[in-house]
């Protein structure tokens, strides 16, 4: 199983590399584990994206309104 500290790690990656395009990225690899029939590797994407939108939206300043 892997760590939450892993998933946390590789969500900070996915955010550095691609900005607020990360929750896309995340979910384009969890479509891809899906369709390979990796359903582990589609269930810790899917913990990537998870961390990935709860760091973004600690980003987010004080009011501001989520699209």
């Amino acid at each position: 199983m892997t760590s939450d500290l892993d998933i946390y790690r590789a969500a900070n990656e996915l955010i550095e590399q691609h900005g607020d395009e990360a929750p896309i990225h995340a979910a384009k690899r969890a479509d891809e584990m899906l369709e390979a029939g990796d359903m582990d590797g589609k269930a810790v994407w899917l913990r990537i994206l998870n961390a990935v939108d709860k760091l973004l939206a600690r980003k987010q300043p004080e009011g501001a309104q989520v699209h």
